[in-house]
């Protein structure tokens, strides 16, 4: 569920991130309860967008839903506010208890991915120790694969107490590699010093879309002239194949060119979202992921093999189409 809305600076951005564990065989009152919940959220001020992540699996019963507004003080006025308390109220007995939140300030929007948000409740004056203790998890998450960076949020006074690690990777199967790595075992038993305990929540790729990570030489996403050469070798071998086939057979059977062409781009972004520039994204990661492409050599021989592709299309069509 998601409900877009007009976007804020993005260096004010104050996000809340609530973690719900739905009762079984609630989950349909909780969807209609959590509709009523954005409805009414709409109506306040600063107010961005909200999205809901169900469970990856039937066995897990944790939901997790986003909120953004431009400003902090616009969030807290909404998780103070009187219409927030009533929803809560009224959905109470669909939890098996309270929820968890966190709520991070700042962020600006990059790629999708998947993403990890993990709390800590750091112990007293220990502050600057557990400083750079993540900045040693920092390191050795950009030694796996399809890390895409990390960003951490210190604790907002009156608002939210603990300190909140986000970090992103490529994919789900990357990001539990991590997760589950003999590394992080290490990192963690070290932590312990600094943090008395710590929650880790898994949430789907929109909401990665939502924070800049590693804001010091490291955008969080490709530039966009990546992107748009990317777009490209995906976009032109797609419309050329459907021109020659679907379209073609469209033409046949006497569909109106206005249908034909709005048929075309549905079949066009569907194989481009789900299927090649995912496998693009992968096949060139080297080039596009932050980070990694720190030299001129890097960034030429990306450019170079994705301009040798174009070329490749262009031969393989020119010949058979021509």
């Amino acid at each position: 569920m998601s409900c877009p809305a007009s976007r804020g600076s993005r260096s004010d951005v104050a996000t809340v991130v609530i973690s719900q564990k739905v009762r079984a065989g609630r989950e349909d009152d909780y969807r209609r309860w959590q509709e009523r919940t954005s409805e009414t959220v709409r109506a306040f001020p600063g107010f961005e967008g909200t999205e809901l992540y169900p469970p990856d699996t039937a066995a897990e019963n944790e939901w997790v839903v986003v909120f953004r507004f431009a400003h902090l003080d616009q969030l807290s006025a909404w998780l103070d506010s009187a219409a927030r308390r009533d929803l809560i109220e009224q959905g109470r007995d669909l939890f098996e208890e309270p929820p968890a939140q966190e709520v991070l300030v700042g962020g600006s929007p990059v790629q999708d991915s998947v993403t990890a948000v993990i709390s800590h409740e750091v112990r007293p004056d220990q502050e600057e120790d557990f400083v750079r203790w993540q900045g040693r998890v920092l390191a050795a998450q950009r030694s796996f694969p399809g890390f895409m960076g990390s960003e951490l949020f210190r604790p907002v006074q009156g608002v939210q107490g603990k300190w909140v690690a986000v970090f992103r990777f490529d994919d789900r199967r990357h990001l539990d590699a991590w997760l589950a790595s003999a590394a992080r075992t290490r990192l963690l038993d070290e932590g312990r010093a600094f943090f008395v305990s710590y929650d880790v929540r898994k949430v789907g790729s929109a909401f990665g879309s939502w924070f800049r990570f590693d804001s010091r030489a490291e955008e969080g996403g490709p530039p966009n002239w990546k992107q748009a050469m990317c777009v490209l070798l995906a976009l032109y071998p797609t419309v050329q194949v459907l021109n020659l086939t679907v379209g073609s057979r469209f033409a046949a059977l006497g569909v109106p060119g206005y249908l034909s062409l709005f048929l075309s781009n549905v079949l066009s972004v569907a194989i481009l979202t789900w299927l090649l520039l995912p496998l693009i994204n992968r096949a060139l990661a080297f080039w596009l992921v932050p980070g990694r492409a720190r030299s001129l050599r890097t960034e030429l021989a990306g450019a170079v093999l994705v301009a040798g592709c174009w070329a490749v299309f262009l031969v393989l069509f020119g010949l058979t189409t021509g």
